[in-house]
């Protein structure tokens, strides 16, 4: 007659079991996997310049200069000119420009959704490279 052993004679199986813990690893593997194609975004590269990088070999006339007032105006290379027309206008100045550089002048009291739409517009217009300054207190 065998003699069955009761439950508390029998040893506590005292191995880690790992297999739930690599599965989820697994899972968050693919999850990131899937996911980081997603999480790039396109952007724009900023730089700051060292100082005296002012004075570059082209002078300021080539390039286009936009200044953003207070009051949400814009001034196109000293002209004042709608928000309509700014991408036409920046195409043009693009256009006789040889590097291609737009340069913005902002100060604290723009919005930061005023500037950005104002680079986005300038790189649809064709710049290459973009230059945000802040504006000196007057």
């Amino acid at each position: 007659m065998a003699i069955k052993k009761s439950y508390e004679e029998t040893p506590p199986i005292a191995d880690i079991n790992i297999t739930p813990l690599v599965d989820v690893c697994l899972v968050l593997v693919i999850i990131f996997m899937v996911t980081a194609n997603f999480t790039m975004q396109g952007g724009i590269n900023l730089t700051q310049s060292a100082l005296g990088a002012a004075s570059g070999k082209q002078s300021t006339e080539e390039n286009v200069k936009i200044i953003l007032t207070k009051d949400d105006k814009i001034l196109l290379n000293g002209r004042l000119i709608s928000k309509d027309n700014l991408e036409s206008e920046l195409r043009a100045g693009i256009a006789k420009s040889r590097d291609k550089l737009v340069t913005i002048v902002a100060d604290k009291a723009n919005r930061v959704e005023s500037v950005v739409d104002v680079m986005d517009l300038a790189k649809q217009a064709g710049a290459l490279k973009l230059s945000v300054l802040k504006k000196l207190q007057e």
